[in-house]
């Protein structure tokens, strides 16, 4: 790698650096004032809104890169364009091919950049801040999504509400079933713990034991269930998927594939996460057909509305062919990965008509 090739680089990346600090104090601003209301909470107070905004500021971070690198990109290589950097380094004899090399190895940082944010520091640091939250506010607050988990331990089912805390779960049913898949018992309890081997405190447990044509209740209290469900599991599954790192979402998906349970809202968001972390670089490179072509005398505020259209426009796709996944039963893989690729085809398609 030559000067030139870490000049152009250093161009884009500082860009991008820029947007993405402009982003994310926008993105600050809006959680902290979201958070006004439960301020005042039991134990919440200001201060902890602003370690939860802080705490939130990587997970958003790794959501809007894709945005951020195109919008980045193209004031970057905009830059050089306006400047007539661009137009000198052609005449060097720097190809087009060249240039998009440099835009890509640029796109291959930020790429590991949102391996770093997605898989280690985003959600760890979010499950952190929702936790943090959690116990200051001192209530059942949910972590999951609004269905709360469906989980199957053999022939016991559990349903878990929302989160509470580290190991303890909120608006727990539990459903017994016989190896002829004729329900034996249903139980219901306000709260349940994990314990130590596979053993969880039910609070307030009131069980409808099934036999015949009778039907036995027991009187609420406490009860002990065992179960080979883990605290730490029930808490992935009661996440929505779409906020969980790969690694989970593949434990997530063998588990549901071993118990013969639909997986498709997992895969999906396992290969829609790659997709996406693959993505970055092709916006990178879609910026270089503008800035050689429509947008080379184009001021800063018409490539980042240029930026932001296109960032607002795939991201729009993604979330419309994430519907049509759940509500028309289609290939998750196929439709995880179609957005990148029509974003792959439109990039090379612009750059084979560049001169």
């Amino acid at each position: 790698m030559n000067i030139l090739d870490r000049y152009v680089m250093r161009s884009i990346l500082g860009s991008v650096l820029m947007v993405a600090s402009v982003l994310l104090v926008l993105g600050a601003l809006i959680v902290f004032i979201d958070q006004q209301e439960d301020i005042g909470t039991g134990n919440y107070t200001a201060m902890s809104a602003m370690w939860f905004t802080l705490f939130s500021l990587p997970q958003q971070a790794f959501e809007l890169l894709p945005i951020t690198a195109l919008i980045g990109s193209l004031l970057g290589l905009g830059a050089l364009a306006r400047g007539s950097e661009i137009t000198v380094i052609r005449a060097t004899g720097i190809s087009v091919a060249h240039l998009a090399g440099m835009a890509f190895l640029a796109g291959l940082v930020l790429v590991g950049l949102a391996v770093v944010l997605g898989e280690f520091l985003g959600p760890a640091l979010q499950r952190t801040a929702n936790e943090q939250k959690a116990f200051s506010r001192m209530n059942n607050v949910s972590f999951g999504s609004y269905g709360g988990a469906w989980v199957r331990d053999g022939d016991l089912f559990l349903h878990v509400s929302g989160q509470s805390g580290e190991t303890e779960f909120g608006g727990v049913q539990t459903f017994e079933l016989s190896p002829q898949h004729e329900l034996l018992a249903l139980g219901t309890a306000t709260r349940g713990t994990a314990g130590a081997k596979g053993n969880w405190l039910l609070s307030n447990y009131a069980e409808s034991r099934f036999s015949g044509d009778t039907v036995t209740k027991s009187t609420p209290g406490a009860h002990i269930l065992k179960s080979n469900v883990t605290a730490g599991f029930l808490g992935l599954a009661s996440q929505n998927a779409g906020q969980l790192t790969n690694r989970s979402l593949f434990r997530l998906i063998r588990y549901y594939r071993a118990n013969s349970l639909s997986d498709r809202e997992y895969v999906f968001a396992f290969w829609s996460r790659i997709a996406r972390t693959v993505a970055v670089a092709f916006t990178v490179l879609l910026a270089i057909p503008f800035v050689l072509g429509s947008l080379r005398s184009a001021g800063a505020g018409t490539r980042m509305l240029m930026g932001l259209v296109l960032g607002i426009g795939f991201f729009l796709l993604q979330r419309l062919i994430e519907s049509g996944t759940v509500v028309f039963n289609l290939n998750p893989v196929l439709l995880a990965w179609m957005p990148t690729a029509l974003l792959a085809l439109v990039v090379f398609v612009l750059l084979a008509r560049v001169r």
